[in-house]
């Protein structure tokens, strides 16, 4: 067992080398190596447990679930938004849905009701979070 978990290190770590830390396979791709991975797992777990090892046969089924929880992972829709310096004064208001007569303490409330539902830690992405930021910044910077 020893030997396998050190071939596997060193397998690991020539990858490593040879790549320069730099991923070879796209989303799609890695996704489709991890189920059939996964399918791998399954089968050598039933396999070891068919024989009585039990210990490892646990391994290999939770090693499996992993790999088949990731594989499950949909792709990122859309691309992201990091901070537009382009977006007009009135997408910033309809992202806040904020009137054009709103004061910078309205904008800043309705930024902030926004940003309890739309936080990554809350459940909403980056990519929102990061549209709410943007819209927030440009109609403070307009107003003043």
């Amino acid at each position: 067992m020893i030997t396998y978990v050190a071939l596997g290190v060193a397998a690991l770590a020539l990858y490593l080398w040879l790549t320069g830390g730099k991923p070879v396979f796209r989303r799609r791709e890695w996704r489709f190596l991890t189920g059939a991975l996964a399918i791998a797992a399954f089968t050598a777990a039933a396999f070891v447990g068919l024989r009585g090892g039990w210990g490892k046969a646990i391994v290999l089924v939770v090693i499996g679930l992993w790999l088949a929880a990731s594989t499950r992972r949909p792709p990122v829709a859309g691309r992201t938004v990091t901070s537009r310096s382009d977006m007009t004064l009135g997408e910033a208001r309809a992202i806040l849905g904020v009137g054009a007569e709103a004061s910078p303490d309205e904008i800043r409330q309705a930024h902030g009701r926004l940003m309890r539902v739309a936080h990554p830690d809350k459940g909403g992405t980056s990519g929102l979070a990061a549209q709410l930021n943007a819209a927030r910044d440009r109609l403070l910077k307009a107003g003043t």
